[in-house]
């Protein structure tokens, strides 16, 4: 059984131990890939499959439903995340806390994904997202957990800035598969169900995660497991900041992404909108490959989190006022190009800041599952922010400026974290 250092007498397990050893590239490679098929399955749907159904259902209400379909998604992740990541932390598998929840969370997601390939009706494009979130969700904490598990702080940023690569070329894959489905949404769905069950492959051959030792599993009581979602910012200040920091941020990306495919159809008219989401999200994940790579070493050299991350924050909020001053396909591109570079920047350093505020060793899974919710929480309130500016407020102008608003609140606020330079 593998242990971890020695403290005050005692030797702690290494699935409880504060990593050390630095993890090599096949272990990496790994969590990237998992990341690619993860966000296939959720940005195909979101930028483009979700979005061609709707409209076939009902075109004079696409919104609406787009809106209900992804915020009903989102409000189940809100639960998948936590409680997934907070289960994996009591998990006595011979495979490992995580490995078992990221198998099955790709089983119940690729299913999913293949019941939305027939869906033809609101009801079943509500059930079949709704399973593709909490499939999805429960393999996204847990492969997240194991990088505090694994990963010792000092190659955080380059670790988080590669996920973030695997994340938006998973993004990317999505728009290329929205691109060359020529209306075939079944087809397109298939190809999603495919990248995410073999995306977890090459991680679950050669995961070596760390096996937590039965007697170190705390007996099983209700309510102090469901007290435990609970983290009160009062006593941990730094991770109620790193909380809302995040939501105000992601608040604001999914504002500037929402309504693209309808924002290049109804106000650029594009003649051909999946293809220019395409174009689009092609400039956006270059940006964000590099950005990430780049920022994510630079702040592991230099020891600094906050700077990264009020820096990258104001970049997306500028995406955000190009894309609402300049409503043409040039300031599309323009802004699709800033917002890469800023994002890109955000999820490498962010994450590794986020690691470094967790209150508790036993509970990776579970405090980054609570983390979570505020990327979660936004494809909640987003849309329905959307929806208001746009239909209420004088359009997609109005709706990226907020978007601008709350992305530079961001960059102030991180600031207020305190245990991190």
């Amino acid at each position: 059984m593998s242990t971890g250092p020695v403290t005050g007498g005692a030797t702690v397990p290494e699935a409880l131990a504060e990593p050390v050893r630095r993890v090599g590239p096949r272990w990496v490679t790994g969590v990237v890939l998992v990341n690619v098929g993860i966000n296939v399955a959720f940005f195909a749907p979101i930028n483009i499959l979700l979005g061609l159904q709707a409209t076939a259902i009902d075109a004079a209400n696409k919104e609406a439903i787009l809106s209900l379909v992804t915020a009903c998604g989102a409000a189940v992740s809100l639960v998948a995340n936590p409680l997934s990541g907070a289960l994996s932390d009591r998990t006595v598998s011979r495979l490992g806390r995580r490995s078992p929840w990221i198998l099955g969370g790709a089983i119940l997601g690729t299913a999913a994904l293949l019941l939305l390939s027939g869906a033809t009706t609101i009801a079943l494009l509500l059930l079949g997202w709704c399973l593709v979130q909490l499939g999805a969700n429960a393999a996204y904490s847990t492969v997240f957990a194991a990088i505090p598990d694994r990963v010792p702080v000092e190659q955080r940023g380059q670790v988080g800035g590669l996920a973030a690569m695997g994340q938006t070329l998973g993004i990317l894959g999505g728009s290329v598969i929205g691109f060359v489905i020529f209306g075939n949404i079944a087809f397109g769905y298939w190809l999603c169900a495919a990248a995410l069950l073999l995306s977890v492959v090459p991680y679950l051959v050669r995961s070596d995660d760390p096996v937590l030792p039965r007697v170190e599993r705390e007996p099983w009581k209700l309510g102090e497991f469901l007290r435990g979602f609970w983290i009160n910012p009062a006593l941990h200040p730094d991770f109620g900041w790193a909380w809302l920091t995040r939501f105000l941020m992601f608040v604001g990306n999914q504002l500037t992404i929402v309504y693209l495919l309808f924002f290049l159809t109804d106000v650029i008219r594009h003649p051909n909108p999946p293809g220019g989401v395409l174009v689009l999200t092609g400039l956006y994940a270059g940006m964000v490959v590099v950005t990430s790579v780049i920022a994510g070493r630079w702040s592991d050299r230099v020891g600094k989190r906050r700077v990264f991350v009020a820096g990258s924050s104001a970049l997306i909020a500028c995406a955000a006022l190009i894309m609402a001053i300049f409503p043409v396909w040039t300031g599309a591109i323009v802004g699709a190009g800033v917002l890469g570079v800023g994002f890109g920047a955000y999820l490498a350093v962010d994450f590794a800041l986020l690691t470094q505020v967790l209150p508790s060793a036993a509970a990776r899974g579970k405090d980054l599952g609570v983390i979570n919710i505020a990327a979660a929480l936004p494809q909640v309130v987003a849309p329905a922010l959307a929806l208001v500016a746009v239909k209420y407020l004088g359009g997609y102008g109005s709706m990226f400026t907020l978007a601008a608003v709350i992305g530079l609140a961001s960059a102030v606020l991180v600031y207020r974290i305190k245990s991190v330079p």
